[in-house]
């Protein structure tokens, strides 16, 4: 069990570096976050103003996160320790994961940037930049995961 919670918690901080870098204004995947924020459009000083006044709510919102990416990680990292354990190849319990991401992940966020205010120009692609997003740090967790199974 200590092996699930410590593997859990690197989960958990693999998702932040993945998120930082995924989001970052360097990235294709960052910049449609920052037009579906509406930063896009601002001028630089009311930029860096909403970025000032975020900084007071960021520790707050990182540990939130942080909490969510744990959650996230404990569920590969506990079905796939499980399911090896019990005979079932690497390979085959790499499925549920990815069965629950497909079901729950997609179509939650589909859901959210449906009945969004989200621009029907970006939509797509703020769709398929979270999805992906979700799906690689799930496959980053199981593999991290299946090297110490």
């Amino acid at each position: 069990m200590l092996t699930i919670f410590l593997l859990s918690i690197t989960g958990a901080v693999i998702s932040t570096i993945v998120g930082n870098f995924w989001y970052s204004n360097k990235t294709p995947m960052g910049k449609i976050h920052k037009m579906y924020l509406g930063l896009d459009i601002l001028p630089q000083e009311e930029q860096s103003l909403k970025a000032r006044q975020s900084k007071p709510k960021t520790p707050t919102m990182y540990g939130l996160q942080f909490v969510l990416s744990i959650m996230k990680a404990f569920f590969v990292v506990f079905t796939i320790t499980l399911s090896v354990k019990n005979g079932v190849f690497f390979g085959s319990a790499l499925i549920f994961p990815i069965f629950v991401w497909l079901c729950f992940d997609v179509t939650s966020i589909g859901s959210a940037l449906l009945w969004s205010n989200c621009d029907r120009k970006i939509i797509w692609k703020k769709f398929f930049s979270d999805i992906f997003y979700n799906l690689t740090t799930i496959l980053l967790i199981a593999f991290l995961t299946g090297i110490f199974l």
